[in-house]
């Protein structure tokens, strides 16, 4: 018998909850609904999957994410709407969103997508954390420091960092080392490292 998990449904509308609590409790899972990310958050719920609508006027899978983050709640989250549109899909998936459901809900991507990302649930919080704190890290930086940093992750050295953004290498080198002191590296391949687990560049993402 497969393993029951909690699924925290996050929906502006009513209806749509019902509905997706009902298909939860069919496929063997516990439902519990919430109007916003607000109610979420106050039930602070410490595992399950969350499954967000990404709808406008329905709720922002983006900001429930930053709010569970903010809340230090780290639990993987899934959005949903019916119509999934690419943008938004990515913005999603760039988010921190796990999948990216089409509404109505199909019971067996739903219970694919639930077995597959609840064993995956302390992998992700730990990625999460990770991601969040890198990227709270890179916010820091100037724009400046922020190219040299993009230009450092492309393998570029100073001399060529200075010819790209046409400024001197000395000055290439302080932007480096102010860089560095910010983010709190020790060496090139750490800045890079946080970079990448910020996640800031493209992001692929599935339609269901």
């Amino acid at each position: 018998m497969e393993q029951r998990h909690t699924l925290h449904i996050v929906d502006g509308s009513s209806r749509a909850r019902a509905e997706q609590a009902h298909l939860g409790f069919d496929i063997g899972h516990h439902c519990e609904v919430y109007a916003d990310v607000d109610e979420l958050i106050a039930a602070a719920p410490d595992r399950g999957v969350v499954i967000a609508c990404d709808e406008e006027g329905r709720g922002s899978v983006a900001q429930v994410l930053r709010r569970l983050a903010y809340a230090g709640l780290w639990l993987p989250v899934v959005a949903t709407s019916s119509d999934p549109r690419p943008g938004r899909v990515v913005a999603a998936i760039k988010a921190g969103a796990l999948d990216y459901l089409r509404l109505p809900l199909q019971v067996e991507r739903l219970a694919e997508t639930v077995v597959r990302i609840a064993e995956e649930a302390e992998a992700y919080g730990i990625a999460r954390r990770k991601m969040i704190d890198a990227r709270n890290r890179l916010a820091t930086l100037s724009p400046r420091e922020r190219e040299v940093l993009d230009w450092l992750a492309e393998g570029r050295s100073n001399k060529m960092i200075a010819r790209e953004l046409a400024i001197s290498p000395r000055t290439v080198e302080i932007h480096r080392a102010n860089m560095m002191s910010k983010l709190g590296a020790h060496h090139a391949a750490e800045a890079v490292r946080l970079r990448i687990e910020a996640h800031l560049d493209g992001a692929q993402a599935i339609f269901a």
